[in-house]
């Protein structure tokens, strides 16, 4: 904001060029004549209600920024989902990682999305509401799904190989055929899990509640206890 200040009364012209050379009298007229339009205007009143309404102006909008965030914050899940949506059953990415994460990150649930066969290499889903989620044949290498819910996802021939599920809800998922080699288990509910020819090598599975785990390998149960995974009853059913 502009801070106006009443101006002095410029001397008249004749008081004025007593003190300049003569060399340089036009270029003090111009001054003169600057300083008496300076005075006149800082007594102009219009220009102060001009910049009293640009000040208003701002804050108007400051306000309808702010009273306008939830339409926003609605369109933009709604472009997301849009994204989503329009490439199902198609490979590849089609932009699916940044809406999943955008959408995820404003804690919107995911349940039941389906992103079958996708390319999702590296997402970043840490605590996402995935239940009843098809990710049937997604590529999920790399990616961060801790503390994620999966339960009765469909994760049949997904590749999860170096995937973060610790802590994950796996329970009545739907795993066979899964690439699971150097998955992060640890600490994961797998309570009735369908591990029916999942490759399992390499998985660390320390913590994880492998109750009623269905279909898995043979000796599966002694070896991951013995890796200390747990047995434990399942949560109540939802």
């Amino acid at each position: 904001m502009l801070v106006r200040e009443l101006r002095p009364r410029p001397h008249s012209w004749s008081e004025y060029k007593q003190n300049c050379s003569p060399i340089a009298l036009p270029f003090h007229a111009l001054e003169w004549s600057l300083e008496w339009t300076a005075y006149y205007l800082s007594r102009w009143a219009l220009l102060e209600v001009l910049e009293y309404l640009s000040v208003l102006s701002v804050l108007v909008a400051v306000i309808f920024y702010f009273t306008e965030s939830g339409d926003r914050q609605k369109q933009k899940h709604y472009q997301a989902w849009q994204v989503v949506n329009t490439a199902q059953g198609k490979g590849g990415s089609g932009g699916r990682i940044e809406a999943l994460q955008e959408l995820n990150l404003d804690h919107v649930p995911l349940v039941g999305v389906n992103a079958a066969g996708a390319f999702l290499q590296g997402i970043q889903l840490q605590g996402a509401n995935l239940f009843r989620a098809d990710l049937d044949a997604s590529d999920l290498r790399d990616s961060n799904l801790q503390a994620a819910d999966l339960e009765y996802a469909n994760l049949t021939w997904a590749n999860f190989r170096q995937a973060n599920l610790s802590r994950a809800q796996l329970g009545n998922a739907d795993l066979s055929n899964a690439d699971l080699v150097n998955a992060d288990l640890t600490g994961a509910d797998l309570h009735e899990a369908n591990l029916e020819n999942a490759d399992l090598g390499n998985v660390r599975i320390e913590k994880a509640n492998i109750q009623g785990v269905r279909n898995a390998p043979k000796g599966f149960a002694d070896w991951a206890l013995r890796r200390h995974a747990v047995m434990s009853p399942p949560p109540p059913a939802r």
